[in-house]
C-alpha cells in the first residue's frame, strides 16, 4: 500500500470522533503524522469549547497517541515557496494550512483533509475520505 498520511485539522476532528471511513484508511496506512500546527488548532477549538478540560483532555489523548511533526528549516523554506506560488496565482490559503501543506510536501506525506483550497497548492498529495 505504502499510504504516508499527514492529518489536517478537519481529518484528526473526524478521526477522534471515530469516523468509521477515515478510521479504516488510516488503520490501513503505513504511516500517519500529525502537524503541530493541527494539534495548536485542536488546542485552540478546545479552549473555546464550551466543554473545556474535557476537550484538553481529548486533543492531549490524541497527541500521545501518534507522531507528531514539528516544523523546520526545511518546512520554512517550503512555507516561503508555497506562499509565493499561492499569491502569483492569486489564490491564497490560510496561513495555518500553508504551513500544513509546506509540512506534507516537505516529508513526502498525503495530506487527508476535506478542504478543497488545498488543490490550489501544486503538487500536493491530497486524500479524502
Amino acid at each position: 500500500m505504502n499510504e504516508r498520511f499527514l492529518l489536517d485539522t478537519n481529518a484528526a476532528i473526524a478521526y477522534m470522533s471515530q469516523e468509521a471511513s477515515l478510521v479504516k484508511l488510516i488503520e490501513n496506512a503505513d504511516a500517519v503524522f500529525v502537524p503541530s500546527i493541527v494539534l495548536g488548532e485542536l488546542f485552540y477549538g478546545a479552549e473555546k469549547s464550551g466543554r473545556v478540560e474535557a476537550n484538553r483532555v481529548e486533543v492531549e489523548t490524541f497527541a500521545m497517541s501518534g507522531a507528531i511533526l514539528n516544523c523546520d528549516a526545511g518546512s520554512a523554506r517550503q512555507y516561503g515557496r508555497i506562499r509565493q506560488m499561492l499569491r502569483a496565482k492569486g489564490k491564497p490559503i490560510p496561513q495555518n494550512d500553508t504551513w500544513i501543506a509546506a509540512m506534507a510536501l516537505q516529508h513526502k506525506l498525503t495530506l487527508l483533509t476535506m478542504d478543497h483550497h488545498f488543490n490550489e497548492v501544486d503538487d500536493l498529495l491530497l486524500q479524502s475520505w
